[in-house]
């Protein structure tokens, strides 16, 4: 026999479930239940329920149960002794507490067992048709009373129905808890459109809001919900008045805890079940379905870690291009590793997953070009949030650090390499010094490459734009190609003669400004400082002079080094070629080589560095056009 004389004497308290209220008759219930423990009747009916037996009295179960009233009724044994129970809500010890309300006996509830308490009431029919003050009135009492009154309590009862789903949804009980959380959240929550800061002229919410952080005491405690639940509960509080974008540090959350496990680096096989998988794969999807579509709400390195996730998940390819569009929103706020995501394919491919960052950098291109940006001004409902500072140089200078990571992959074909270098935008590159970097660790990676084949990865930097150091560098670089080499060369001396161009006109201006300033002598005592300030500027100017003509000499000698190891070259062609036998008909035509070509362009150049063609430079002096830059003719 079950023992439940234990606790006929337990104290009443508040948060028993039979406190004395008027018209119930708990008096009674009590007494029944005494009267049949004192007599010692033994047990006429045995239920099994949840897998345990129950040796009961058949009168106080059918006096509040229905479903076991029923079970009597309906029977063709009229001295039905067994009862099978086995669905019941809970399981055995939920059915305890229930068979312990039919004999009167006092228990404690709380929000541990309510949900369940609830659920097994309705299921065993225990309602007001039976009996006044049921276990289903009771039950209600106490979660629109106590239990859903607060957070924390709501979210316990809504978790605990995640066992017995199918009747909590019945008797409507998940609703009412995520209602209670939606609402109870927006009045606390800061973020909350009752509760975040209002300008009190016109309504508008300010954007400072964004910078206070999220209280989290709650979001954590939403991480133990199952995901479509969760999904729920977020939709709710949209609804009441939460602010989207204060969604933010709750996914967060809830991806970090869920989504933990993933071996997301290298090329390892996936080392999960199927089905554990496939529950990920939803949660992911689910989460990137509630981003805040609000620019600069989650982080780009979250982005990146989701976009990782999805990829090795394999998820929908409207998962992945989303947040392949939300990070080239932000692109500017990316760091290195955000985009480093490595390659999942098992065919022998590139380390890093490089069409991936590519299609990144083109929707970031797509937003500077249409303008289109997350975060302009919304005319529509009076919302302002500060656009973002102009990031293009930043990202330039990413992209170019990115390539220069890739670079010594030596699966990456050249191709690939020219196709991300020219996604580059010019005008975010000041100089050409991350892109010659790049260039110069690909070559070294890469040396079984053919000339041809180096020239078109030379072909993406614009030697132009190279800075003296990057210049020195590549003058003695033997990876570069010859052609790029003398264009480097060509342009770092059409740069110095520039500058000394420059030099000799301050010098013609200072000198005529120099009589001027000796004819005002007499009038104030200025002339001595005018004719010190005179001398200083040509000391200086001759000093940058002397500099100048150091380093053209040290070009010039380069140069000529550079046409002894042509003529070498040469030498050795001619003494390796077979002699060719001219036409008895055609005179033989003259041999036109990559040496005459250099040797042309040297001689233009040895003008450059004469004497007399330096201080007769004049500043007007017309530039080389820009399809002079990849040749050397």
């Amino acid at each position: 026999m079950l023992d439940l004389d234990q606790d006929s004497t337990a104290p009443t308290t508040n948060a028993t479930m039979f406190t004395k209220k008027e018209g119930l008759p708990t008096d009674t219930m009590k007494r029944t239940g005494d009267w049949i423990f004192s007599q010692e009747i033994p047990a006429d009916v045995t239920v099994h329920a949840g897998g345990t037996s129950f040796a009961l009295h058949k009168f106080p179960l059918v006096s509040k149960s229905g479903f076991i009233r029923k079970l009597f009724s309906e029977s063709s044994d009229p001295d039905l002794s067994d009862i099978e129970i086995p669905d019941v809500p809970g399981g055995a010890e939920t059915f305890e507490l229930a068979a312990k309300f039919c004999y009167g006996i006092n228990f404690e509830i709380g929000t541990e067992n309510i949900a369940a308490l609830r659920c097994v009431a309705e299921y065993l029919e225990m309602t007001e048709d039976y009996a006044i003050g049921n276990l289903v009135g009771r039950t209600e009492a106490y979660l629109n009373e106590v239990a859903l009154k607060s957070l924390g309590g709501a979210i316990s009862i809504l978790h605990a129905t995640e066992e017995f789903l199918s009747i909590a949804e019945k008797v409507k009980l998940v609703n009412q808890c995520i209602d209670a959380i939606a609402l109870v959240a927006s009045k606390e929550s800061r973020f909350s459109a009752s509760g975040g800061s209002e300008n009190s002229s016109d309504g508008v919410y300010s954007s400072s809001s964004h910078s206070k952080p999220i209280d989290d005491w709650w979001a954590e405690d939403l991480t133990v919900l199952r995901i479509d639940i969760f999904q729920r509960v977020l939709i709710a509080m949209i609804a009441r008045g939460f602010k989207q974008y204060a969604l933010g540090p709750i996914l967060m959350l809830y991806a970090q805890k869920s989504l933990r496990g993933l071996e997301m680096f290298g090329k390892g096989r996936k080392n999960m079940e199927p089905k554990q998988e496939h529950e990920k794969r939803v949660v992911l999807e689910t989460i990137v379905s509630l981003l805040p579509r609000e620019k600069n709400a989650m982080s780009v390195s979250f982005l990146s870690m989701l976009l990782r996730a999805s990829i090795y998940l394999e998820t929908t390819v409207a998962c992945r291009l989303d947040l392949e569009k939300r990070m080239g929103l932000q692109l500017g706020q990316a760091v290195l590793d955000d985009l480093l995501i490595p390659s999942f394919s098992f065919t022998g491919d590139t380390l890093f997953d490089i069409d991936t960052v590519q299609r990144i950098l083109n929707s970031y291109l797509e937003c500077k070009d249409e303008g289109n940006r997350m975060g302009d001004y919304n005319a529509d409902d009076q919302e302002y949030i500060l656009p973002p500072q102009n990031d293009m140089e930043q990202v330039g200078k990413l992209m170019e650090s990115y390539l220069a990571e890739i670079a010594s992959d030596r699966n990456l074909t050249v191709l690939r390499f020219i196709s991300i270098a020219e996604c580059i935008p010019e005008q975010s590159r000041l100089t050409e010094d991350g892109m010659y970097r790049a260039i110069d660790i690909y070559l070294k990676a890469h040396p079984a490459l053919s000339d041809m084949e180096r020239k078109k990865v030379c072909s993406v930097m614009d030697c132009q734009k190279l800075s003296r150091e990057a210049c020195a560098h590549a003058a003695q670089n033997d990876r570069l190609p010859v052609q790029t080499v003398v264009q480097v060369l060509y342009y770092e001396q059409q740069r110095l003669r520039e500058v000394m161009d420059s030099s000799n006109h301050s010098n013609a201006e200072s000198s005529s400004l120099s009589p001027k300033a000796n004819a005002n002598s007499a009038s104030t005592a200025l002339a001595p400082k005018a004719n010190a300030n005179s001398a200083v500027v040509r000391s200086a100017s001759t000093d940058e002079y002397a500099s100048l003509r150091r380093e053209n000499q040290d070009l010039k000698l380069e140069l000529a080094k550079m046409k002894m190891q042509l003529k070498e070259i040469k030498k050795q062609t001619a003494e390796s070629a077979p002699p060719s036998t001219p036409s008895a008909n055609k005179p033989p035509l003259p041999k036109k080589s990559l040496i005459n070509s250099v040797s042309k362009k040297l001689g233009r150049l040895g003008a450059l560095v004469r004497p007399d063609v330096l201080t007769s430079s004049s500043k007007g002096r017309n530039k080389p056009g820009k399809d002079r830059r990849h040749s050397v003719s």
